[in-house]
């Protein structure tokens, strides 16, 4: 189906839905990449006016990627709940927007909507948005998530602690654990980027997790972000598994490239299920996701990368995972040039996901050959936490000497909670308190020799 505007006496015409969406992107260099951006500022502009027309149901009708071509394609119509649909079915994307931004769109009314949207119609309305629109929308999207703790809720900020080291020595590894805990960070989970795919080495390190916070008492979950069948294996082995992680795309064909299907991680969901390691909730699933990931995997099919990336959330929503998170900046400046760029995908993802109602978070973070630095990512920080991001990064130093990249420290998380007045996982918060890391309020304690021989003193023993 072709599109047609006419603008100040020019005629725009787009050959299909596929090419609207991508014109109407904000200017990305993923887009231009793949050659299906658009070239002028009134290319762009006539493809949002065109989109803003477009009803809602008719990304119901006009696949993107074609229905028998793809299993997202397949798993997003089937599994669309009409009765959900029903009270936005009669809408343009345009007023959609509107609608969104409306005080008719409460928490409670976009968590009942929720089943009835496809990332194809989020991504839509993403495009015709401003950056404090999907900040306001964002931040009235509430998704809780449990395992261990409760992460997600209201006026709450967690923080996934990456401890990587180069070497996987677990040493290393215990030290950094050790600075964030200290730091109040981890209640999203302690998670390892492992650099050996050595299974020994894997399970080594889910034996010392599982020690580090079963020996200390901590509320929040380990996970070795191995591949997915990694996973599998070690848990037939009797490995301590809390989370199945797995990053994930938007087309067939880039999960292909992953080396990973639906009935792959069907298998994964249930055996992690069946562990029931969890004490206050049972969502054991973590993934993570990034524009330009299925154009560098030649598997974006013309769709643009905001989209593609949307389309991921719907593969993730099947599992109820307990963390997902967009790496935003990670894959590199051929797919998100600058700072403005990064910043703008990271509210496009963090507000198509909460849409999608998804627990989701964000690795704040950008790779040194980009044109961005630290104070690009401390915009994007305040901007996703006044959006209500679930969770971000904690790295040390905010550079990850393992994946050689910038993103979150420790003290970054300490100052967007003081900033914006936003606590942790309250059974972490607990346990920080009881162990005398944290007073009543949330704020560190200063060092006490006291608190650590009592407290957190045994792990110094794992570095020694």
């Amino acid at each position: 189906m072709r599109y047609r505007t006419v603008i100040a006496s020019q005629i725009f015409t787009f050959d299909d839905l596929k090419q609207v969406m991508a014109y109407a992107s904000p200017a990305r260099s993923g887009d231009t990449l793949a050659g299906i951006g658009a070239a002028t500022a009134q290319e762009r502009m006539a493809a949002r006016h065109v989109l803003a027309d477009v009803p809602l149901k008719q990304f119901l009708t006009e696949a993107l990627i074609p229905y028998e071509d793809d299993n997202v394609t397949r798993l997003i119509i089937d599994s669309h709940d009409a009765a959900a649909f029903a009270p936005v079915s009669h809408m343009t994307v345009g007023d959609f927007r509107n609608w969104l931004l409306s005080e008719l769109a409460t928490t409670e009314t976009l968590a009942a909507l929720t089943p009835g949207l496809t990332p194809e119609m989020i991504a839509a309305v993403s495009k015709i948005m401003r950056n404090q629109d999907l900040i306001a929308v964002a931040r009235k999207c509430r998704v809780i998530t449990r395992l261990r703790d409760t992460i997600g809720l209201e006026g709450h900020l967690s923080v996934r602690l990456q401890p990587n080291h180069p070497t996987d020595d677990l040493r290393g590894i215990a030290a950094s654990t050790l600075d964030g805990l200290l730091m109040g960070s981890g209640d999203a989970v302690i998670g390892i980027n492992p650099a050996s795919d050595s299974m020994p080495v894997l399970g080594n390190l889910l034996r010392m997790l599982d020690e580090v916070i079963h020996r200390f008492e901590i509320p929040t979950q380990g996970c070795v972000l191995t591949h997915v069948t990694n996973t599998i294996k070690l848990m037939e082995d009797g490995a301590p598994v809390d989370l199945v992680f797995q990053s994930i795309g938007g087309t067939e064909k880039t999960n292909l490239s992953f080396g990973v299907t639906p009935q792959i991680l069907d298998e994964a969901y249930d055996a992690a299920l069946s562990l029931k390691r969890g004490i206050v909730g049972n969502n054991v699933m973590y993934f993570e996701t990034g524009q330009g990931s299925a154009l560098s995997a030649d598997a974006n099919f013309g769709v643009d990368q905001q989209t593609c990336e949307a389309r991921a959330y719907a593969l993730a929503r099947r599992y109820k995972p307990l963390l997902i998170n967009t790496v935003v900046g990670f894959i590199g400046p051929e797919y998100l040039y600058d700072g403005k760029q990064i910043i703008r995908a990271g509210l496009e993802d963090h507000f198509c996901g909460k849409l999608l109602g998804l627990p989701i978070g964000c690795d704040i973070c950008y790779t040194n050959h980009a044109e961005a630095d630290q104070d690009d990512m401390d915009n994007l920080l305040v901007l996703l936490g006044a959006a209500g991001v679930s969770f971000i990064m904690g790295v040390p130093g905010a550079d990850d000497v393992m994946l050689n990249y910038q993103s979150t420290s420790f003290h970054d998380a300490l100052f967007l909670r003081e900033t914006l007045g936003l606590k942790r996982a309250p059974e972490f918060e607990a346990w920080l308190q009881r162990i005398q890391i944290t007073d009543d309020a949330g704020r560190l304690r200063p060092p006490s020799p006291n608190a650590l021989l009592g407290g957190m003193g045994h792990l110094k023993s794992l570095i020694a």
